[in-house]
């Protein structure tokens, strides 16, 4: 069932008999790229979401409930749209960093549905999420900002930081821009699960479903437990800091 309609996302409830069950589904063009009104509409989204839990009864509430994010085609999202994102600085990064620190202490468990590549700032969004599921047979996951030429913004480092926790991935996937296929992130422990592109949103939905329970009544638990297990990285985006390696100045 078709909950909203936006131009760059389409929010849907893939299941009535269990209303907090959302399938979120990225539509900004072929590659997915965060732009202001991208980052915007998956606001409103999550919004929504929020809002609809708010009005369930308690015994739907009971059920918990997840949200699965998706998209069709190459790219999951190919990151930013780097060139707005130079122009407009901060007027750009700090929304895109409260989207992120949104989703990553969200108050329902959240599985990304990775159809194809995820890059840099796609990258960092599918790592916001508590479970990813990819496909197995194309796409990389990778932050390819040393490719590019750009250093990691405080709170996007954290992320990554947050998610990829052995130590020789993630020297990899920041200093050299490995690209990861399904398998490897699965063996670095930052995807968790890795199938076929026909099983890939049932795959998804499956977790989502598995652990929607956790989240029983629809409180705000998860969203505490995660902004805990996340603080660095929470309180990073939400700083407004969007220099890196400012620090360096102080030692």
């Amino acid at each position: 069932m078709s909950l909203i309609d936006l131009p760059l996302v389409k929010l849907t409830n893939p299941d009535v008999s269990f209303p907090a069950l959302f399938l979120l589904h990225l539509n900004n063009g072929t590659e997915n790229r965060f732009t202001k009104q991208f980052t915007s509409e998956i606001m409103q989204a999550l919004d929504f979401v929020e809002q609809k839990l708010d009005s369930l009864s308690s015994e739907e509430a009971s059920k918990g409930g997840a949200l699965v994010t998706t998209s069709t085609g190459k790219f999951y999202s190919n990151g930013l749209a780097i060139e707005a994102a130079i122009k407009e600085g901060d007027t750009f990064y700090i929304p895109y960093h409260q989207m992120l620190a949104r989703l990553l202490t969200f108050r329902i468990p959240t599985v990304a549905a990775i159809n194809g590549h995820a890059f840099a700032g796609g990258c960092m969004f599918a790592l916001a999420h508590d479970y990813r599921v990819m496909r197995a047979d194309r796409g990389w996951i990778a932050m390819n900002e040393v490719d590019i030429g750009l250093p990691l913004i405080p709170g996007m480092a954290a992320i990554v930081k947050a998610k990829i926790t052995q130590a020789a991935y993630l020297r990899d996937c920041l200093l050299t821009g490995h690209r990861f296929k399904a398998s490897d992130a699965v063996a670095g422990g930052f995807v968790d699960r890795a199938v076929s592109q026909e099983d890939l949103i049932n795959a998804a939905m499956k977790y989502a479903v598995a652990l929607a329970p956790k989240a029983n009544g629809l409180t705000q638990k998860i969203h505490l437990i995660k902004a805990e297990m996340y603080r660095d990285a929470v309180v990073l985006l939400l700083s407004g800091g969007t220099t890196p390696g400012a620090f360096l100045a102080k030692l």
